[in-house]
């Protein structure tokens, strides 16, 4: 009986103790949704400040240093991976992106979005302006620690920007290519007339 009441009196006076412990190291679903929303939030500043306004000085706000951008083949740091969101500004001056699903997740903010713009710009792997209008879809999935993109994981049908590219270069280079053959046919028979009265003088 006494040992019973002694247990009974230590689990009463260590459960509050226990309850405080377990209360301080388990966030609380407000807590995680709070986070969650500030996540996303980073996150939509990439779509709008940097990429629709083209506020580049914001990424330091925004991105890790120590940041990794996982490409398909090599990793890129921070330096690289915006050196590459300049290219694509400069070549698509009214470049949009529009967001279509945002969804986070712990440390994670998964985003689909939509890329609009007109290529009008050099600068896009080493393209002069072709005036292609391009739309793609994509989608990125970004790890953020304490308000800053620690790592992000971008995929796109790249096979469909080039496929764009070609249907609407089509027929504007059928034509250059027609010109193309069309002049190299008249410079021949220019040459061609030149040296005949050469050869005539020279078989005479």
């Amino acid at each position: 009986m006494g040992r019973t009441l002694l247990l009974l009196l230590l689990v009463l006076t260590l459960a509050p103790v226990g309850a405080a412990f377990a209360a301080d190291s388990v966030p609380s679903l407000p807590d995680i949704a709070s986070q969650e929303a500030r996540n996303k939030a980073v996150a939509a500043r990439v779509f709008e400040e940097i990429f629709n306004q083209g506020k580049f000085q914001v990424a330091d706000e925004i991105y890790a240093k120590d940041f990794v951008n996982h490409g398909l083949h090599r990793n890129f740091d921070l330096q690289e991976d915006q050196a590459a969101v300049h290219a694509e500004k400069k070549a698509f001056p009214d470049l949009k992106m529009t967001v279509i699903l945002m969804a986070a997740e712990g440390d994670l903010v998964t985003v689909i979005w939509v890329l609009q713009g007109t290529h009008t710009g050099a600068g896009y792997d080493g393209l002069p302006p072709t005036g292609v209008k391009l739309e793609l879809r994509g989608i990125t999935v970004w790890r953020i620690v304490d308000g800053k993109i620690r790592e992000e994981w971008t995929s796109f049908d790249q096979l469909q920007a080039a496929r764009q590219f070609v249907t609407q270069l089509k027929w504007p280079l059928i034509g250059f290519l027609f010109a193309a053959v069309i002049l190299a046919w008249v410079i021949c028979r220019a040459i061609l007339r030149l040296r005949r009265p050469q050869l005539a003088k020279a078989t005479s």
